[in-house]
Protein backbone atom coordinates (compact mmCIF):
# COMPACT_ATOMS: atom_id res chain seq x y z
CA UNK A 1 0.00 0.00 0.00
CA UNK A 2 3.09 2.18 0.46
CA UNK A 3 3.16 2.85 -3.33
CA UNK A 4 0.29 3.27 -3.86
CA UNK A 5 0.27 6.45 -1.40
CA UNK A 6 3.43 7.49 -2.53
CA UNK A 7 1.52 7.62 -6.31
CA UNK A 8 -0.86 9.76 -4.09
CA UNK A 9 1.09 12.06 -2.69
CA UNK A 10 2.80 12.66 -6.57
CA UNK A 11 -0.86 12.85 -8.32
CA UNK A 12 -1.37 15.60 -5.09
CA UNK A 13 1.56 17.04 -6.39
CA UNK A 14 2.00 16.97 -10.20
CA UNK A 15 -1.44 16.93 -11.43
CA UNK A 16 -2.20 19.99 -9.44
CA UNK A 17 -1.99 22.07 -12.79
CA UNK A 18 -5.45 20.46 -14.10
CA UNK A 19 -7.53 21.77 -11.59
CA UNK A 20 -6.04 25.35 -12.72
CA UNK A 21 -7.26 24.68 -16.16
CA UNK A 22 -10.63 23.64 -15.54
CA UNK A 23 -10.86 26.98 -13.17
CA UNK A 24 -9.35 28.97 -16.24
CA UNK A 25 -11.92 27.12 -18.75
CA UNK A 26 -15.17 27.46 -16.94
CA UNK A 27 -14.05 31.68 -16.78
CA UNK A 28 -15.63 30.98 -20.17
CA UNK A 29 -17.51 28.03 -19.95
CA UNK A 30 -20.65 27.91 -17.52
CA UNK A 31 -21.75 24.37 -16.26
CA UNK A 32 -21.26 21.48 -18.86
CA UNK A 33 -18.86 19.72 -16.21
CA UNK A 34 -19.24 16.82 -16.81
CA UNK A 35 -17.87 17.43 -20.57
CA UNK A 36 -14.95 19.00 -19.44
CA UNK A 37 -14.22 16.35 -17.30
CA UNK A 38 -14.56 14.06 -20.23
CA UNK A 39 -12.64 16.01 -22.22
CA UNK A 40 -9.64 15.92 -19.81
CA UNK A 41 -10.23 12.01 -19.31
CA UNK A 42 -9.65 11.24 -23.08
CA UNK A 43 -6.94 13.43 -22.98
CA UNK A 44 -5.04 12.05 -19.84
CA UNK A 45 -6.22 8.55 -21.52
CA UNK A 46 -4.45 9.01 -24.66
CA UNK A 47 -8.01 8.34 -26.26
CA UNK A 48 -10.02 10.87 -28.67
CA UNK A 49 -13.89 11.77 -27.82
CA UNK A 50 -17.22 11.93 -29.73
CA UNK A 51 -19.36 14.67 -28.70
CA UNK A 52 -22.94 14.65 -29.53
CA UNK A 53 -25.76 17.17 -29.09
CA UNK A 54 -27.68 19.72 -30.42
CA UNK A 55 -26.28 22.68 -31.86
CA UNK A 56 -25.49 25.65 -29.35
CA UNK A 57 -24.34 24.03 -26.13
CA UNK A 58 -20.78 24.98 -26.39
CA UNK A 59 -18.95 21.74 -27.59
CA UNK A 60 -16.45 23.51 -29.82
CA UNK A 61 -16.27 26.48 -27.70
CA UNK A 62 -15.33 23.68 -24.92
CA UNK A 63 -12.88 22.33 -27.16
CA UNK A 64 -11.43 25.16 -28.30
CA UNK A 65 -10.94 26.79 -24.34
CA UNK A 66 -9.72 23.33 -23.21
CA UNK A 67 -6.96 23.58 -25.63
CA UNK A 68 -6.05 27.61 -24.87
CA UNK A 69 -5.90 26.80 -21.52
CA UNK A 70 -3.03 23.65 -21.96
CA UNK A 71 -1.29 25.98 -24.77
CA UNK A 72 -1.85 23.37 -27.36
CA UNK A 73 -2.13 24.44 -30.95
CA UNK A 74 -5.81 23.91 -32.18
CA UNK A 75 -7.41 23.28 -35.55
CA UNK A 76 -11.23 23.08 -35.75
CA UNK A 77 -12.16 21.11 -39.19
CA UNK A 78 -15.52 21.68 -40.61
CA UNK A 79 -16.51 18.53 -42.26
CA UNK A 80 -18.65 19.15 -45.53
CA UNK A 81 -19.78 16.39 -48.42
CA UNK A 82 -16.97 17.53 -50.52
CA UNK A 83 -14.26 17.45 -48.48
CA UNK A 84 -10.92 15.31 -49.65
CA UNK A 85 -8.31 13.46 -47.46
CA UNK A 86 -5.86 15.62 -48.66
CA UNK A 87 -7.65 18.80 -46.97
CA UNK A 88 -7.48 17.26 -43.83
CA UNK A 89 -4.19 15.45 -43.98
CA UNK A 90 -2.13 17.55 -46.01
CA UNK A 91 -0.59 17.33 -49.62
CA UNK A 92 2.01 18.35 -52.49
CA UNK A 93 2.56 21.95 -53.59
CA UNK A 94 4.78 22.32 -56.53
CA UNK A 95 6.66 25.82 -56.47
CA UNK A 96 7.39 26.93 -60.23
CA UNK A 97 10.28 29.44 -59.33
CA UNK A 98 12.24 26.84 -57.38
CA UNK A 99 11.15 23.71 -59.66
CA UNK A 100 10.37 21.69 -56.45
CA UNK A 101 7.66 19.92 -54.95
CA UNK A 102 7.39 20.64 -51.04
CA UNK A 103 4.68 19.01 -48.51
CA UNK A 104 2.45 21.24 -46.81
CA UNK A 105 0.85 19.63 -43.98
CA UNK A 106 -2.87 19.61 -43.13
CA UNK A 107 -5.03 20.77 -40.18
CA UNK A 108 -4.89 17.27 -38.60
CA UNK A 109 -0.81 18.42 -37.79
CA UNK A 110 -2.37 19.70 -33.82
CA UNK A 111 -2.18 19.14 -30.81
CA UNK A 112 -6.46 19.22 -30.49
CA UNK A 113 -8.21 18.78 -33.64
CA UNK A 114 -12.01 19.46 -33.88
CA UNK A 115 -14.06 17.25 -36.37
CA UNK A 116 -17.40 19.49 -36.45
CA UNK A 117 -19.96 17.47 -37.59
CA UNK A 118 -17.96 14.49 -38.31
CA UNK A 119 -20.99 12.44 -39.54
CA UNK A 120 -21.29 14.95 -42.91
CA UNK A 121 -18.32 14.17 -44.84
CA UNK A 122 -18.10 10.82 -47.25
CA UNK A 123 -16.70 7.72 -45.65
CA UNK A 124 -12.76 8.24 -47.54
CA UNK A 125 -12.74 11.80 -45.47
CA UNK A 126 -13.83 9.76 -42.29
CA UNK A 127 -11.64 6.87 -42.81
CA UNK A 128 -8.33 9.25 -43.35
CA UNK A 129 -9.34 10.98 -39.87
CA UNK A 130 -9.42 7.61 -38.25
CA UNK A 131 -5.98 6.06 -39.55
CA UNK A 132 -4.32 9.24 -37.77
CA UNK A 133 -6.64 8.63 -34.88
CA UNK A 134 -5.18 5.19 -34.48
CA UNK A 135 -1.59 5.40 -36.42
CA UNK A 136 -0.82 8.61 -34.65
CA UNK A 137 1.17 9.39 -37.77
CA UNK A 138 0.28 10.56 -41.41
CA UNK A 139 1.90 9.21 -44.78
CA UNK A 140 2.40 12.17 -47.12
CA UNK A 141 4.66 11.42 -50.30
CA UNK A 142 6.00 8.46 -48.92
CA UNK A 143 7.41 10.03 -46.01
CA UNK A 144 5.82 8.98 -42.24
CA UNK A 145 5.04 12.19 -39.99
CA UNK A 146 4.09 11.85 -36.95
CA UNK A 147 1.57 13.70 -35.55
CA UNK A 148 2.51 16.04 -32.08
CA UNK A 149 1.98 14.94 -29.03
CA UNK A 150 -0.25 14.87 -27.00
CA UNK A 151 -2.71 14.16 -29.95
CA UNK A 152 -6.71 14.74 -29.45
CA UNK A 153 -10.05 14.61 -31.74
CA UNK A 154 -12.70 15.52 -30.79
CA UNK A 155 -15.24 14.70 -33.39
CA UNK A 156 -19.05 16.32 -33.02
CA UNK A 157 -22.17 15.29 -34.32
CA UNK A 158 -25.76 16.28 -34.46
CA UNK A 159 -27.94 13.28 -33.48
CA UNK A 160 -31.33 15.22 -35.04
CA UNK A 161 -30.11 15.65 -38.32
CA UNK A 162 -30.08 12.68 -40.64
CA UNK A 163 -30.51 14.62 -44.02
CA UNK A 164 -27.21 14.68 -45.95
CA UNK A 165 -25.17 12.66 -43.90
CA UNK A 166 -22.99 9.71 -43.69
CA UNK A 167 -23.24 7.73 -40.41
CA UNK A 168 -20.09 6.31 -39.23
CA UNK A 169 -20.21 2.58 -39.36
CA UNK A 170 -19.85 1.32 -35.53
CA UNK A 171 -15.93 -0.32 -36.36
CA UNK A 172 -14.86 3.60 -36.85
CA UNK A 173 -17.07 4.77 -33.82
CA UNK A 174 -15.67 2.36 -32.21
CA UNK A 175 -12.16 3.97 -32.51
CA UNK A 176 -13.51 6.51 -29.96
CA UNK A 177 -12.63 6.12 -26.59
CA UNK A 178 -15.43 7.94 -25.10
CA UNK A 179 -18.79 8.98 -26.70
CA UNK A 180 -20.36 11.97 -24.50
CA UNK A 181 -23.78 13.30 -25.17
CA UNK A 182 -23.89 16.97 -24.28
CA UNK A 183 -26.74 17.88 -22.28
CA UNK A 184 -29.30 20.92 -22.35
CA UNK A 185 -27.84 23.47 -19.36
CA UNK A 186 -29.87 23.83 -16.67
CA UNK A 187 -32.23 26.33 -15.43
CA UNK A 188 -29.93 28.37 -12.85
CA UNK A 189 -27.26 28.17 -15.18
CA UNK A 190 -28.62 29.87 -18.36
CA UNK A 191 -29.10 33.31 -17.12
CA UNK A 192 -25.31 32.90 -16.00
CA UNK A 193 -24.80 32.05 -19.94
CA UNK A 194 -26.54 34.99 -21.36
CA UNK A 195 -24.91 37.44 -18.76
CA UNK A 196 -21.88 36.18 -19.56
CA UNK A 197 -22.10 36.02 -23.59
CA UNK A 198 -24.80 38.53 -24.55
CA UNK A 199 -21.49 41.36 -24.68
CA UNK A 200 -20.35 41.54 -28.03
CA UNK A 201 -17.04 43.10 -27.92
CA UNK A 202 -15.73 41.75 -24.37
CA UNK A 203 -15.93 38.01 -24.83
CA UNK A 204 -14.40 36.28 -22.17
CA UNK A 205 -10.91 34.35 -23.16
CA UNK A 206 -9.08 31.51 -21.28
CA UNK A 207 -5.25 32.05 -20.73
CA UNK A 208 -2.66 29.03 -21.28
CA UNK A 209 -2.06 28.05 -17.39
CA UNK A 210 -0.07 25.06 -18.51
CA UNK A 211 1.77 23.50 -21.22
CA UNK A 212 1.49 20.13 -23.73
CA UNK A 213 4.34 18.99 -21.72
CA UNK A 214 2.46 18.71 -18.53
CA UNK A 215 -0.07 16.71 -19.76
CA UNK A 216 2.58 14.01 -21.05
CA UNK A 217 3.75 14.22 -17.46
CA UNK A 218 0.04 13.20 -15.96
CA UNK A 219 -0.06 10.52 -18.50
CA UNK A 220 3.11 8.98 -16.75
CA UNK A 221 1.13 9.52 -13.57
CA UNK A 222 -1.93 7.37 -15.10
CA UNK A 223 0.20 4.65 -15.96
CA UNK A 224 0.77 4.34 -12.08
CA UNK A 225 -2.30 4.22 -10.84
CA UNK A 226 -2.96 1.49 -9.10
CA UNK A 227 -5.59 -1.68 -10.47
CA UNK A 228 -6.46 -4.34 -8.10
CA UNK A 229 -7.27 -7.69 -9.71
CA UNK A 230 -10.78 -7.63 -8.65
CA UNK A 231 -11.44 -4.32 -10.28
CA UNK A 232 -10.24 -6.14 -13.66
CA UNK A 233 -12.32 -8.74 -12.82
CA UNK A 234 -15.35 -6.32 -12.57
CA UNK A 235 -14.39 -4.70 -15.72
CA UNK A 236 -14.15 -8.02 -17.46
CA UNK A 237 -17.70 -9.50 -15.93
CA UNK A 238 -19.18 -6.18 -17.27
CA UNK A 239 -18.17 -6.54 -20.44
CA UNK A 240 -19.15 -9.96 -21.08
CA UNK A 241 -22.48 -9.06 -20.38
CA UNK A 242 -22.56 -7.12 -23.11
CA UNK A 243 -22.35 -10.38 -25.29
CA UNK A 244 -23.41 -12.83 -22.69
CA UNK A 245 -26.20 -11.05 -20.82
CA UNK A 246 -28.22 -14.79 -20.44
CA UNK A 247 -24.56 -15.82 -18.33
CA UNK A 248 -24.81 -12.18 -16.37
CA UNK A 249 -28.52 -12.98 -15.02
CA UNK A 250 -30.01 -11.11 -17.62
CA UNK A 251 -31.99 -13.44 -19.97
CA UNK A 252 -34.10 -10.55 -21.10
CA UNK A 253 -31.19 -8.92 -22.85
CA UNK A 254 -30.51 -12.02 -25.02
CA UNK A 255 -32.79 -10.81 -28.08
CA UNK A 256 -32.06 -7.03 -27.44
CA UNK A 257 -28.48 -7.19 -28.18
CA UNK A 258 -27.21 -7.34 -31.39
CA UNK A 259 -23.40 -7.43 -30.45
CA UNK A 260 -21.33 -6.41 -27.21
CA UNK A 261 -18.56 -4.58 -26.41
CA UNK A 262 -14.45 -5.92 -27.57
CA UNK A 263 -11.68 -6.05 -25.90
CA UNK A 264 -11.25 -2.70 -26.82
CA UNK A 265 -13.59 -1.35 -24.58
CA UNK A 266 -12.17 -3.64 -21.38
CA UNK A 267 -8.75 -1.58 -22.43
CA UNK A 268 -10.59 2.06 -22.16
CA UNK A 269 -12.55 1.03 -19.00
CA UNK A 270 -9.42 0.66 -17.65
CA UNK A 271 -7.65 3.71 -18.73
CA UNK A 272 -10.42 5.67 -18.40
CA UNK A 273 -11.16 5.11 -14.74
CA UNK A 274 -7.27 5.15 -14.01
CA UNK A 275 -7.54 9.17 -15.38
CA UNK A 276 -11.13 9.54 -13.49
CA UNK A 277 -8.66 8.60 -10.41
CA UNK A 278 -6.15 10.79 -10.93
CA UNK A 279 -8.66 13.25 -11.90
CA UNK A 280 -10.10 12.79 -8.14
CA UNK A 281 -6.67 12.83 -6.41
CA UNK A 282 -6.05 9.08 -5.87
CA UNK A 283 -3.57 6.60 -6.68
CA UNK A 284 -5.89 3.78 -7.17
CA UNK A 285 -9.28 2.75 -9.14
CA UNK A 286 -12.15 2.02 -7.36
CA UNK A 287 -15.40 0.58 -8.56
CA UNK A 288 -16.75 4.27 -8.43
CA UNK A 289 -14.23 4.67 -11.17
CA UNK A 290 -14.79 1.82 -13.60
CA UNK A 291 -19.15 3.06 -13.13
CA UNK A 292 -18.55 6.85 -13.69
CA UNK A 293 -16.99 6.12 -16.81
CA UNK A 294 -18.20 2.94 -18.18
CA UNK A 295 -21.40 4.78 -19.99
CA UNK A 296 -19.28 7.03 -22.14
CA UNK A 297 -16.97 3.94 -22.34
CA UNK A 298 -19.79 1.15 -23.50
CA UNK A 299 -22.57 3.43 -25.12
CA UNK A 300 -21.27 3.60 -28.55
CA UNK A 301 -20.10 -0.01 -28.46
CA UNK A 302 -23.45 -1.67 -27.69
CA UNK A 303 -25.27 -2.54 -30.52
CA UNK A 304 -29.49 -3.28 -30.11
CA UNK A 305 -31.44 -5.26 -32.22
CA UNK A 306 -34.55 -3.96 -34.40
CA UNK A 307 -36.63 -5.69 -31.35
CA UNK A 308 -34.77 -3.36 -28.99
CA UNK A 309 -35.78 -0.19 -30.89
CA UNK A 310 -39.58 -1.08 -31.49
CA UNK A 311 -39.55 -0.97 -27.28
CA UNK A 312 -37.85 2.04 -27.23
CA UNK A 313 -34.78 0.79 -25.52
CA UNK A 314 -31.74 2.90 -26.54
CA UNK A 315 -27.86 0.86 -25.83
CA UNK A 316 -28.06 3.39 -23.17
CA UNK A 317 -30.77 1.56 -21.22
CA UNK A 318 -29.16 -1.85 -21.83
CA UNK A 319 -25.82 -0.64 -20.35
CA UNK A 320 -27.22 0.55 -17.32
CA UNK A 321 -29.09 -2.77 -16.92
CA UNK A 322 -26.01 -3.97 -16.43
CA UNK A 323 -24.29 -1.68 -14.57
CA UNK A 324 -26.85 -2.55 -12.07
CA UNK A 325 -26.84 -6.22 -12.23
CA UNK A 326 -23.49 -7.07 -12.35
CA UNK A 327 -22.14 -7.56 -8.75
CA UNK A 328 -19.54 -4.68 -7.72
CA UNK A 329 -16.46 -6.51 -5.99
Amino acid sequence: MSDVAAVTARIERESSFLRTVVQEVERVIVGQRKLLDSLLIGLLADGHVLLEGLPGLAKSMAVESMAGALGGTFRRIQFTPDLLPSDLLGTQVFNPKSGEWSVREGPVFANFVLADEINRAPAKVQSALLEAMQERQVTLAGETRPLPRPFLVLATQNPVEIEGTYPLPEAQIDRFMLKVVVEYPTREEEPRIIERMVRITEQPRVRAVATPQDVLAARALVDEVHVDPKILTYVVDLVFATREPAQAGLPALSSLLLYGASPRASIALVRAARAHALLQGRGYVTPHDIKAVAMEVLRHRVITTYEAEAEGLSSESVVQDILDAVPVP
